[in-house]
């Protein structure tokens, strides 16, 4: 009797008449500016970890449309994620919809900078990030997101700063939610405590993203900070955004819609519709969107759309972290 060996990712082709592709049909139309990994299969096709189905360019230009309040998740570094945002927030625009554009990179107390400058209806993009004094922020080169504010100037739509002061973030993690008014804990949802799974999810995926070099002791403050930075960031949302909605630029940590901003939006302004797309870059060996869940320290990409992209090239980020870690101590 002849005996065939069934792969794992086919075992559905009995039940289904079928067996999917490793990866989707349609891939994003765009020439890719970063180098590393590009013969990677799945580049440029776009995952939808809830419904484990691929999605075509137009099904995810569509969904962004739609939705009141749409979080684009991004690695900093990465050229091709800023302009993969900029191009889906000039979908919206082509879809009919003018909503609010916010920033995790720009914080509250530069609004009035950022305002001034609006006022003038300038759409120059580079006197806007010397308006704000991008180059003193420690973000990547204003150039890598110029591509995005200029999405939003030349089609005048409104920008604003979201993120909480670096300064009142520190005192967070050392303080605890007492650094803030106890008012403004209950008007960000911060009351609440997360469940423990949440909890040791958040504190799991900081220790590991901080390449398992901060002291377990520090993590209970790095989660204070973070669940604030989400709550803010979500209530800024809710604050400037009119019927249009609102698109934030943002770390694809913070996108996430386990516990991250997504989860904030939804207690804050119930019944809005929230999409949340993360920009992930592929690494070597990894060809199948569950490979990559795990580096979320989850069992499934906790995002609503997943666009894989190359990967930029870069230092360790884990040595540089070591060694700013030791430079403190000395």
């Amino acid at each position: 009797m002849r005996k065939f060996l069934l792969l794992p990712a086919c075992l559905a082709w009995l039940l289904a008449g079928g067996c999917s592709p490793t990866v989707g049909s349609a891939t994003w139309p765009i020439d890719w500016h970063a180098q590393k990994y590009q013969d990677n299969p799945l580049i440029g096709h776009i995952w939808r970890p809830q419904a484990q189905s691929w999605a075509s360019p137009g099904q995810l230009r569509a969904a962004v449309a739609k939705a009141r309040f749409v979080l684009l998740g991004e690695t900093h570094d990465n050229p091709d994620h800023h302009r993969l945002q900029a191009q889906l927030l000039e979908a919206m625009v082509e879809a009919g919809r003018r909503p609010v554009l916010a920033f995790e990179m720009l914080e509250l107390n530069q609004q009035p900078a950022l305002t001034d400058f609006l006022r003038g209806d300038s759409t120059d993009a580079n006197a806007l990030a010397r308006a704000v004094d991008w180059a003193e922020s420690g973000w990547p080169a204003w150039s890598y997101y110029e591509p995005i504010a200029q999405v939003a100037l030349s089609n005048n739509l409104e920008i604003v700063a979201a993120d909480l002061p670096a300064k009142e973030v520190r005192e967070v993690a050392f303080k605890g939610f007492q650094a803030l008014d106890p008012a403004r804990v209950t008007e960000l949802g911060l009351e609440k405590p997360l469940p423990k799974s949440q909890r040791k999810t958040m504190r799991e995926e900081l220790y590991i993203s901080h390449c398992k070099l901060v002291p377990k002791a520090a993590l209970t403050g790095m989660i204070h900070a973070q669940r604030t930075r989400n709550a803010v960031m979500a209530w800024r949302l809710v604050e400037t955004s009119g019927p249009a909605g609102a698109v934030l630029i943002t770390g694809a940590g913070h996108a996430r819609t386990d516990y991250g901003v997504p989860l904030n939006l939804r207690n804050q302004a119930p019944g809005s519709s929230v999409l949340s797309v993360a920009m992930i870059e592929v690494k070597p060996g990894r060809l199948e969107p569950s490979d990559y869940a795990a580096g979320f320290n989850a069992r499934r990409l906790p995002f609503d759309y997943v666009l894989f992209t190359p990967a930029a090239g870069r230092k360790d980020p884990c040595v540089e972290l070591r060694i700013d870690i030791e430079s403190d101590s000395i």
